[in-house]
């Protein structure tokens, strides 16, 4: 799926774009679990918005924007669990990461047109932290996604910085690191964005008429041990690839009341 010398620029610049990694009958098939989960959520009365909250963007242009948001789709629509073992999936997955991969969650972006929230520039880390910084995303893209309808944006090289300090736990600080510090990353359908939990990455606001649907799986080493209990999902541990060297440690550590 990928050559060696993809896997290096990967490990060397924080991010790789793999093209057509799912056909359009897939495509099309995640994008009407997308839109029935939403469906169902409206019925279910769960309908919500995911904007982020925060200082990035004037309050005023802050409320007018929406996100669609959930965790978990795997458990929702078995679409997705396909998606997420997919061979081609577990094919670039165990050149970036190794042979043993796990899920650690799954989930759906929405941006709306016209109105679809920005992300301003952040790591992932801050939410699940991990001893090794195996951990990556997966960015499906399911609509052509460009600098108009808000695509992905990444700083290459930026996961040799390490952990830096985020505005309460959820983006960097934005005079220092504004979204046209990125490189945008536009794709096509079908085609998924790879990146490191440590790469500083973001999108704009989706100016355009057309809806931009992604979904993000967060993949990870299954020698990648968590260094706390934040972000826990029940899909943690799921293995996509490979084996679980660890016999006692195959479920995370949780309790049932």
């Amino acid at each position: 799926m990928i050559l060696s010398n993809d896997a290096d620029f990967y490990k060397d610049q924080g991010y790789l774009l793999v093209k057509g990694v799912f056909n359009q009958q897939e495509v099309e098939e995640m994008r009407m679990g997308v839109d029935n989960i939403i469906k169902r959520a409206v019925l279910a009365n769960k309908d919500h918005n995911a904007t982020w909250d925060g200082d990035y963007l004037p309050k005023e242009k802050l409320k007018k924007l929406v996100l669609k948001g959930f965790h978990n789709v795997h458990y929702h629509d078995h679409v997705f669990l396909k998606a997420l073992t997919h061979p081609n999936m577990k094919a670039v997955l165990k050149q970036l990461i190794g042979p043993n991969v796990q899920l650690h969650h799954s989930k759906m972006l929405v941006k709306p047109p016209e109105n679809g929230a920005a992300f301003p520039m952040h790591q992932d880390y801050p939410y699940f932290p991990h001893e090794k910084h195996t951990m990556l995303a997966a960015s499906i893209h399911l609509d052509e996604s460009n600098e108009e309808n808000g695509c992905l944006s990444v700083v290459p090289e930026s996961h040799k910085q390490g952990v830096l300090p985020h505005i309460g736990s959820h983006y960097l600080n934005q005079k220092e690191y504004p979204l046209s510090l990125g490189t945008p990353c536009p794709a096509e359908p079908g085609d998924v964005l790879f990146f490191n939990y440590l790469t500083i990455h973001g999108s704009g606001v989706n100016r355009s008429s057309r809806t931009r649907r992604n979904l993000l799986f967060q993949y990870r080493d299954a020698s990648d041990f968590p260094t706390n209990n934040e972000h826990f999902d029940w899909g943690m541990g799921l293995m996509v690839s490979g084996e679980n060297p660890h016999f006692e440690r195959v479920t995370p550590k949780y309790k049932i009341v």
